[in-house]
């Protein structure tokens, strides 16, 4: 690796770049921004985050109200890999722009590949960065390049709109990306203008690489034929993603009509839509849930088990990222989840546990709740179901085995498996979604503890999205708040 100074680009630009992208960031930030609010950089050291963060620091040289930082992502996968993370922080050193590097390990054999694992990696830091707003630096051209890489690989509406210019990120900063209608020559011209220096990574230029191929071989002799082809592609990029907005407007209608009482989809009236349309939900739901795009030969498995599961039955089909399932007459979208602990948890009178992705607070209380003086003293753990428990949820009806409890609360078999189950000695004295034991319930003006259990860390339903997974059987209050 060697920092190089910028070089001139391809094809000459009529406006001069060193207005066009501030001009294109300050209306871009403009509708977005708020004063005060955390704008964080994705820089991977190349002219084009480089150039990214160089603009943007001069806005905010120029009195743009907002805090400017950068993260860098240290894949391990090349070995100039620490020297691209020194340069990153020389740069970001002298520019008085705060750096943080991220190291992440990249799996070597991952079924999806290298580049995809690296991806998914890498996003997954940006998720965690503590911004506002992420900031990447996708240009037209590789708006252009993506858009024609999904189509050869038989992409959706969906995938053939590219990348979006600004999308959420489950639990981190908004993700934007403004430079995405400058193209790449106008890049070049602003490192030029500003004798700006780089990284080079060398893998850009291995051609076994799919999309360096496309980039070096196929959109020049592309271009060379049909002049304009770049801003043609991203042209019809915007048309897709005007497709897909009318699709997604269509799912959450079919979605509103068959909703359940509980807010899930009814099997029955899924079955029933026309197959192009309970694809385009099936789409919907997956992707609302956090599911990558699935296969069509998978979403066509998927509709055809579900067309003829019965109503009490249940049927599972699996993604890595998670699983469908039907279950009395109802459509639950899962997300896979992490692993429960696999021997008994011990609480030792924490604020706070983790279960398996979920989170356990215990809150003091005061006639509410279980019992903090049985609790006291006792040894007290969580751990998972092993059949046979008991539970006495009303004091005026005897206790009852915790199988027919959750039958009867319509609680999904794969569910009870990761129900956390709270013991006191030998003796069990709350169920997750169930509430305490009438034994161990909290007297009149007596100390209590009431135990909260959010699923997913609060974030959302127990692997469901858009309500089609929901927690399971449980309902909302059982969900939230499940000690009484």
């Amino acid at each position: 690796m060697a920092a190089s100074k910028s070089r001139r680009g391809a094809e000459s630009t009529r406006a001069g770049s060193a207005q066009l992208i501030p001009q294109t960031l300050s209306a871009f930030l403009q509708t977005r921004l708020r004063p005060g609010q955390r704008l964080c950089v994705g820089l991977s050291g190349g002219i084009d985050s480089v150039v990214l963060l160089h603009a943007l620091d001069g806005l905010r040289a120029a009195a743009v109200a907002f805090d400017l930082s950068a993260v860098h992502v240290h894949h391990g996968l090349s070995a100039n890999a620490d020297r691209w993370a020194a340069f990153c922080e020389e740069f970001c050193r002298r520019r008085e722009v705060p750096l943080v590097v991220r190291r992440v390990a990249v799996p070597l054999a991952s079924r999806e590949g290298l580049e995809a694992a690296a991806r998914r990696a890498r996003h997954a830091v940006f998720a965690g960065c503590a911004a506002d707003w992420l900031a990447l630096a996708h240009h037209r051209d590789d708006q252009a390049e993506t858009v024609l890489f999904r189509l050869l690989r038989g992409a959706g509406v969906a995938g053939a709109a590219g990348m979006s210019a600004e999308r959420a990120q489950p639990g981190g900063p908004r993700l934007i990306r403004p430079l995405l209608e400058i193209a790449r020559p106008v890049i070049a011209r602003y490192a030029e203008e500003h004798a700006l220096a780089w990284i080079e990574d060398e893998s850009n230029a291995d051609q076994r690489h799919r999309r360096n191929y496309l980039r070096r071989q196929v959109m020049p002799d592309i271009e060379e034929r049909f002049p304009g082809a770049a801003s043609a592609l991203v042209r019809a990029a915007r048309h897709f993603a005007e497709a897909g907005e009318l699709l997604d407007e269509l799912a959450r209608a079919d979605r509103a009509a068959l909703a359940s009482a509980h807010g899930r989809i009814d099997l029955a009236r899924f079955n029933a839509l026309s197959s192009p349309r309970a694809r385009n939900l099936m789409r919907f739901e997956l992707r609302a849930a956090g599911f990558r795009a699935p296969e069509t030969r998978w979403l066509d498995e998927a509709l055809r088990q579900l067309a003829s599961v019965g109503a009490a039955s249940q049927t599972c089909v699996a993604t890595p990222d998670g699983e469908v399932h039907a279950y009395r007459n109802e459509l639950y979208v899962v997300r896979q989840r992490q692993a429960l602990p696999p021997v008994a948890l011990p609480w030792r009178g924490e604020a706070v546990l983790s279960w398996g992705g979920d989170r356990l607070s215990f809150v003091r209380t005061v006639g509410a709740g279980l019992s903090a003086g049985q609790l006291a003293g006792a040894a007290v753990c969580l751990r998972t179901r092993r059949g046979g428990e008991r539970l006495q949820p009303d004091p005026r009806r005897p206790g009852r085995s915790l199988r027919n409890l959750l039958q009867e609360a319509a609680v999904p078999p794969w569910e009870r498996a990761r129900l956390p189950l709270l013991w006191c000695d030998e003796r069990l004295a709350w169920v997750g979604g169930l509430g305490g034991d009438a034994a161990f319930a909290c007297a009149p003006g007596e100390e209590g503890l009431e135990v909260v259990w959010e699923v997913g860390g609060g974030a959302g339903g127990a692997g469901g999205a858009g309500g089609a997974g929901g927690a399971g059987g449980l309902s909302p209050a059982a969900r939230a708040r499940s000690s009484d």
